[in-house]
């Protein structure tokens, strides 16, 4: 059974995920860690529970979901995952990003390990999760699902009661909807959305309530 870790760091309230199951593997999904606390505070939930982190997931290259990538490199070795047409020669370097919000900081940039390809199976310890394309909110977003576990790592595809931005690089209003209602409003009504930003939700709630879906 894979249990969900959720941490919400840095200035804009992101959600970090980092997800284990019964052997100990784990992996971590949108490490946003800034600060020298809060990447202690998910090491310090690593070694307290004696885990081993298999693999850094990326939903998106936004600055916010993606600036502790360098912190998860050098600790603990590992290199992040992402959609090929996530970064590319389009895609603002992470200074820019965040200059972009008055944020007047540089930040090292981790080059990915791999790429990730729509519908393929991650797998740590005995556990699988499968990447589902949403593009819109950027140019190739990745949510994370588990048919076992009945949940949904979103990143900013869709909030509660919400959607992603579609304003900045790569975005697209319309590509953003129809991916939610092929890709996401067709999965079982029960299943729980952890976004990137705010409360979880579940995909009954979002048909039924969300504004932009109606």
């Amino acid at each position: 059974m894979i249990l969900i870790k959720q941490f919400t760091f840095n200035f804009f309230g992101e959600n970090t995920y980092l997800l284990h199951d019964e052997t100990k593997e784990a992996v971590v999904i949108d490490c946003g860690c800034l600060t020298p606390g809060e990447e202690n505070i998910l090491s310090g939930y690593v070694k307290e529970h004696k885990l081993t982190l298999k693999r850094l997931l990326c939903t998106h290259y936004h600055f916010d979901h993606v600036v502790g990538n360098a912190y998860i490199f050098h600790e603990y070795g590992i290199r992040p995952e992402l959609h090929k047409e996530e970064k590319n020669i389009h895609t603002p370097t992470l200074t820019m990003q965040a200059s972009k919000f008055g944020i007047p900081m540089s930040f090292e940039e981790i080059e990915p390990l791999r790429n990730i390809e729509d519908n393929e199976e991650i797998h740590f310890g005995h556990s699988t999760l499968k990447a589902i394309l949403v593009p819109g909110h950027s140019p190739a977003s990745l949510a994370f699902y588990s048919e076992a576990g009945r949940f949904l790592i979103a990143g900013d595809v869709i909030f509660s009661g919400s959607i992603g931005r579609t304003d900045l690089w790569g975005g697209s209003y319309n590509t953003l909807i129809s991916g939610i209602r092929n890709r996401i409003l067709t999965l079982p009504d029960d299943i729980t959305i952890y976004p990137g930003h705010g409360p979880s939700t579940t995909v009954s709630h979002e048909k039924a309530n969300n504004p932009y879906l109606s």
